[in-house]
């Protein structure tokens, strides 16, 4: 049985990444790595539309969102951070493992935050160090608006920090034009790459931030790891994930060959598609269409489902695998990931296996889900 993963990532790998994945293993101190690392980071320069540094480091994009919190912040300071998922509080309770205070601005899970939120939250902080919002949220399939956030951010010394570990590659992202002070993502969503590469964006402004920060750091110092960088030749000061770095590397030349407009298109026509089809089956999406993430749709599971025997049947039975709801989302709703390598092939597969398991699990036997995407991804092909 052939497998569709539609999650928010881990994503599927396109052939090309998974050649390159698989050759044999090199020396991390040699130059064929060093610039083929050095290539892979200007490469996502382009893709992040910065000019700030790229800094790789072998871990989760969690470690990313640790190191920018350590790297930026000193005993006693004060961030702010836009809570309405899992991963928009993730980032505040690393804040507050390491003693920072966290101003936390709540939003209803399911909801985009509202800019004006965040600029109550300045005002009652105003010596906040930084503001961090998740750019795509894939607790709930949410894309909350980056762009007016940090234009209200600007209005404050504090740095604004965007976790778009979901969101680049597939969202419109322009971090140095939007104000977007330090970048996080990884190697395993959009950017079509296996795990374990954390990759971090940070402007000129927020390395004045580094150098008077005081939080201890070894492993995650971004000085330290700036000092290895080069513009030909990038090393790392400890051993990185060389056979990520080359899937990132393919990754990256078929974004650009793509091209970002081009891209970000084809993400949104993909997530209306997806939607649209679950529609037809009677099933509720969760955000407002306006606030709907291109790299998720979070959909609420019927009255009467057991999420847990939905998401089993679908992928046993069809060889199709969907996401469950993470933290207070658990069992309340399921994610149908389409970022990175999607082809519509996949995503009416999809589609088709949620209308034959719904009513056999208790949920609405609704129909077209298939004919409704199609449509879409016909028309906007």
């Amino acid at each position: 049985m052939r497998q569709y993963l539609l999650i928010p990532g881990p994503t599927p790998l396109p052939d090309e990444v998974l050649a390159a994945s698989g050759q044999q293993m090199i020396s991390h101190r040699s130059t064929e790595f060093a610039r083929l690392l050095a290539e892979t980071l200007e490469a996502l320069r382009r893709v992040l539309l910065t000019r700030g540094a790229i800094l790789p480091f072998a871990s989760s994009g969690t470690g990313g969102l640790e190191a920018t919190i350590v790297n930026l912040c000193s005993p006693g300071d004060t961030v702010v951070a836009v809570c309405g998922g899992a991963f928009g509080a993730r980032f505040a309770d690393i804040a507050e493992a390491f003693g920072i205070k966290v101003n936390r601005v709540e939003v209803p899970w399911g909801q985009a935050a509202d800019p004006e939120a965040v600029r109550r939250a300045l005002q009652e902080t105003p010596d906040a160090r930084a503001v961090l919002v998740a750019h795509s949220e894939t607790s709930t399939g949410v894309r909350n608006d980056l762009a007016a956030i940090a234009s209200v951010v600007r209005e404050w010394p504090a740095l604004m920090v965007a976790d778009a570990v979901s969101s680049a590659g597939a969202v419109e992202l322009r971090t140095d034009e939007w104000g977007v002070d330090v970048v996080i993502t990884a190697s395993q969503k959009a950017l079509m790459a296996p795990p374990g590469v954390a990759l971090i964006g940070v402007s000129e402004r927020a390395w004045e931030a580094v150098k008077v920060a005081r939080l201890p750091r070894f492993y995650w110092s971004f000085e330290r790891m700036r000092a290895e960088l080069g513009d030909v030749e990038a090393f790392t000061p400890f051993t990185p994930a060389i056979s990520v770095v080359r899937a990132l590397h393919a990754g990256l030349r078929m974004v650009e060959a793509e091209g970002l407009e081009a891209r970000w298109a084809r993400h949104r026509r993909t997530a209306r598609a997806v939607r649209a089809g679950v529609r037809a089956l009677g099933l509720r999406v969760v955000p407002r269409e306006e606030d709907a993430s291109e790299a998720v749709t979070a959909v609420w599971v019927p009255d009467g489902v057991d999420s847990t025997a939905l998401l089993t049947r679908l992928r046993t039975e069809h060889g199709v695998v969907l996401a469950g709801g993470p933290g207070r989302m658990h069992g309340k709703i399921f994610r149908f990931g389409h970022l990175g390598w999607v082809p519509d092939e996949a995503v009416l597969a999809g589609l088709r296996a949620l209308e034959a398991v719904l009513p056999e699990v208790g949920g609405p036997a609704g129909r077209g889900a298939e004919a409704a995407a199609a449509e879409i991804l016909a028309m906007e092909g």
